[in-house]
């Protein structure tokens, strides 16, 4: 049977613009770019990101005159077919739905596809019934009915494992793991997964029990799907492979570079393995290219710190440091301030490891330790370009925080980051990395310390009311109107999946370096009178900056003790 027949029939495209779901200029654009990716257009329209898979299925259904069958009709056993492998059906997408006498009913992404629903009847002998289904509901279904049966024994996998004759038989096995239909579809399915999820990192976790997969989002780790322990190496090598590295080693840490388009994003996969007990663990850290704020209005200043942090940006010459853990948004802060700069007017330069996101007008250069291209030595190189403003990643070593402190003396405005907990620690830091404290008051403009903090679900916070004991405790009186005793507090809901919160802002600390702090500093003082020195100069805390936001219904309290749990005394 092929359903394709009807050559009169109006073209998908024409449809879902009589139908208001598409514009025609959109259209157009993604006929342009169905010609370059040679795909169906459906696909092509959710891959752009212009129309949803279940749209895009509720219009197919109607030109093809097909039924549309949703992940809740599927069967909860697999349908047995004489003729039909788990290995063909996880391979072409085709999901066996009921047997009725000789008539087979089965649920297809692309039902119109004449070859295939023809290669189903001569392999079964039964008429074949086509219906419509949703691409990743039926790639979950194959998974969670066939995906078992397709994968290798546990025992006689190891036994054919230890029959293989060689190192490199063992490596070809892998590759041919690595390809086949199940764990490339999984790996997909992992990667995908952080579209919808908003995920910054994906954790494979090899245990004893089986493979683990997490995401991390909004800084928290959420556990997901899990694998039979068979396909622990297999999964490994496909991102592997994908990531360009060397599958034969498994006994040493490697790093590389995924790049691949996920339902219309462009996606950056920087991977990290690790050997571990159980297998290799691997770590994706996700940089979408389309997500990147940078903006600094867009990025949870506030007023005050904003406008302080721009005074220190204009400066001609010195060092802005930004100090934070990892993760905690310092590159994206960096590139904010980058992209607030003229790159018309000035020379920008910067030193990365690894270069995140490319910026228009910036020369970005990659540290590449392998072939002794180092901070350091980018950095000797960069001053003979002539460049007016250098940003370096990280300053990681004594070495590297010299050269900054002479380009700063110079004429230079350097930015940079440094891994300390406070904005003071930094200035603690530097003297601990070899450079002299009158050097440092000379060159040091300022410090900004930050952190990320996950921001309310507004359709499911709620109103607390405190206690005075409460509010007393928390300090946070003073930044609620007077009389004013409710802030808000995570409920979760469908909308935030049952978290409580949606995507993340930043909360700062923001350290000038005045007369006060130079004399505080000239005289030996440690972090904690430093620290007091910049408080009576008007330094709010990290604490105290998210009390505001707490007070402004943006985050919780509890939220923000998580994130400030060592600095929420002082």
């Amino acid at each position: 049977m092929q359903v394709d027949s009807a050559a009169d029939r109006p073209r998908l495209g024409e449809l879902l613009v009589r139908e208001g779901k598409l514009s025609q200029r959109d259209l157009e654009q993604a006929l342009i770019a169905q010609q370059e990716m040679g795909d169906l257009l459906g696909r092509v329209l959710i891959r752009l990101g212009l129309l949803s898979e279940i749209d895009i299925a509720r219009t197919l259904s109607g030109q093809l005159d097909i039924p549309l069958v949703q992940a809740g009709e599927f069967p909860e056993e697999m349908v047995v077919v004489e003729g039909l492998s788990s290995e063909y059906l996880l391979s072409q997408g085709v999901l066996p739905w009921r047997r009725e006498a000789d008539e087979l009913h089965v649920v297809m992404a692309v039902p119109q596809d004449g070859f295939l629903t023809k290669a189903l009847h001569l392999a079964t002998g039964l008429r074949i019934r086509p219906a419509l289904g949703l691409e990743s509901d039926i790639q979950a279904a194959l998974d969670r009915l066939y995906l078992e049966a397709a994968s290798p024994d546990d025992e006689e996998d190891e036994g054919f494992v230890g029959a293989l004759g060689s190192d490199n038989e063992f490596i070809e096995h892998l590759k041919d793991l690595a390809s086949e239909a199940p764990v490339i579809r999984l790996v997909t399915q992992i990667i995908g997964r952080v579209i919808d999820l908003r995920a910054s990192d994906i954790h494979i976790e090899p245990f004893e029990d089986g493979l683990h997969v997490r995401y991390r989002v909004d800084g928290v780790l959420q556990a997901a799907e899990s694998a039979a322990p068979s396909l622990g190496a297999a999964v490994t090598s496909r991102i592997k492979l994908l990531a360009h590295l060397n599958i034969a080693e498994r006994r040493l840490p490697q790093d590389g570079r995924i790049r691949t388009r996920v339902k219309g994003h462009e996606l950056d996969l920087r991977v990290s393995t690790l050997p571990t007990v159980h297998g290799e663990s691997v770590v994706m850290r996700v940089l979408d290219r389309a997500s990147i704020r940078i903006s600094l209005e867009d990025m949870g200043f506030a007023e005050d710190n904003l406008a302080r942090f721009r005074d220190l940006l204009l400066r001609p010459h010195g060092i802005l440091l930004v100090t934070g853990p990892t993760g905690s948004g310092k590159t994206t802060t960096l590139y904010a301030a980058l992209a607030k700069l003229d790159a018309t007017e000035l020379k920008i330069l910067t030193v990365e490891d690894p270069v995140e996101y490319q910026l228009a007008g910036v020369n970005q250069v990659q540290v590449q330790s392998q072939i002794g291209l180092s901070f350091a030595h980018a950095l000797r190189s960069i001053l003979r370009q002539d460049p007016d403003i250098i940003m370096i990643g990280e300053m990681r070593d004594t070495e590297t925080a010299q050269i900054a402190v002479q380009s700063a003396l110079t004429g230079h405005l350097v930015l940079s980051t440094l891994h300390t907990n406070t904005a003071v620690g930094a200035i603690v830091r530097l003297e601990d990395m070899g450079v002299e404290r009158y050097l440092i008051t000379s060159t040091v403009n300022g410090v900004l310390s930050q952190r990320l903090v996950r921001k309310l679900c507004e359709h499911c916070r709620e109103a607390v009311e405190l206690h005075d004991a409460e509010l007393d405790k928390a300090g946070i009186a003073r930044f609620l109107p007077e009389g004013e005793r409710r802030v808000f507090a995570a409920r979760g809901c469908p909308r935030c999946k049952h978290t409580g919160y949606h995507g993340r802002t930043s909360i700062h600390e923001l350290f000038v370096m005045d007369d006060a702090a130079h004399q505080a500093v000239l005289s030996g003082a440690d972090a904690t009178i430093l620290h007091n020195v910049a408080r009576r100069a008007g330094m709010l805390t990290l604490y105290e900056d998210g009390l505001r936001k707490v007070a402004a219904g943006v985050t919780s309290m509890d939220e923000l003790l998580r994130v400030t749990q060592d600095q929420s005394n002082d």
